[in-house]
């Protein structure tokens, strides 16, 4: 069998995965203990993230023609993926928080919703606020007038305000 037959299956896999990629980020994981290595894994698992380690050359093979080719020179050294294909800050952020206590893993560079960012780019994303965190701020910010209208209404029905102002004032009679 030929090199390149044996290359094919990883390029296309590859490219399976970042088809309709929100975020591809790349990582020199260099330093990373197992122990370490698996807890990123695990993180990113659970962020909706896929994380694999590939030859340079089949990301390369990969990233042509794609909007990821200007990752190509981010490619040196041992180099790691995280795609997202639901939330586009996920992978930055979570790779992020992780590298505050393992300072060996750096964000080389990525590719955000179409818009390539080095590693200070990158660490700006990983400052934004997933989707869902953004919906549930928004949310109480809308509810909380609401709230508080209901809130100043129930405290005057309590003190009897409503009732007795009603009461105070004199009944109009219907002009005949």
């Amino acid at each position: 069998m030929a090199k390149v037959e044996l290359k094919k299956p990883i390029v296309d896999e590859i490219s399976a995965g970042i088809a309709d990629a929100q975020s591809v980020v790349v990582v020199d994981y260099r330093g990373l203990t197992v122990e370490q290595d698996t807890k990123l894994r695990k993180n990113l698992r659970e962020a909706g993230v896929n994380y694999k380690v590939y030859k340079n050359t089949f990301l390369t093979m990969a990233f042509k023609g794609t909007e990821f080719e200007p990752l190509t020179p981010y490619l040196e050294g041992p180099t790691a993926v995280a795609i997202s294909k639901d939330d586009a800050t996920a992978p930055a952020r979570v790779i992020a928080a992780f590298a505050k206590n393992a300072e060996k893993l750096e964000i080389k560079g990525g590719i955000v919703e179409g818009t390539l960012y080095d590693a200070n780019g990158m660490k700006t994303i990983a400052s934004i606020p997933s989707r869902d965190e953004l919906l549930s701020k928004l949310l109480g910010s809308l509810q909380s007038p609401i709230t508080n209208f209901a809130r100043v209404m129930n405290q005057l029905a309590e003190k009897g305000g409503a009732s007795g102002a009603a009461a105070e004032a004199p009944a109009e009679t219907p002009a005949e």
